[in-house]
């Protein structure tokens, strides 16, 4: 399954995603959202699975969504929220399902920096910011989950 991955649109959105992201079966957008016609724009894609970031707080958008959200796709656990840092902090303190278990893909926005690391079995990932550059441009990136493993690309988009 291919998986669109965004954030920090502060609702504006590159009208390279739209490119990018042709052909996933699902996107995930990691917070700050801006506003709800951004999540409209990308639905016309796949569906959209959103959480809230800081920058939402106290709008409809904080009401409507969550502040994270796990989603089990493929047999791989992803764990979504807006805030996250280091993999090595993170990796520390994960936080778990009401089973017990623990994320295969973790997945946070706020730096507006892409990240993609593997750190002692989890699959960390910051798509950077598909609207709202502040100095390392724009990007996304796309996850494929098949069979209990998971593997993605960041994909740097023209402003």
């Amino acid at each position: 399954m291919e998986i669109g991955v965004v954030s920090d649109t502060h609702g504006r959105l590159a009208p390279a995603v739209l490119t990018a992201l042709a052909g996933v079966e699902l996107i995930l957008h990691a917070g700050d959202i801006g506003h709800e016609a951004i999540l409209d724009r990308l639905a016309t894609i796949a569906p959209v699975l959103a959480i809230h970031g800081n920058t939402d707080e106290g709008t409809a958008l904080a009401r409507t969504y969550p502040a994270h959200r796990w989603i089990e796709r493929e047999g791989v656990m992803i764990y979504l929220t807006h805030i996250g840092g280091q993999p090595r902090h993170l990796v520390q303190s994960l936080p778990k399902t009401a089973d017990g278990r623990v994320p295969r893909v973790y997945i946070f926005g706020h730096s507006h920096r892409p990240l993609y690391e593997m750190y002692n079995g989890v699959l960390f990932l910051n798509p950077g910011t598909a609207g709202a550059p502040r100095g390392a441009g724009l990007s996304v990136a796309r996850l494929t989950v098949a069979n209990g493993q998971a593997s993605a690309a960041i994909i740097e988009l023209e402003r």
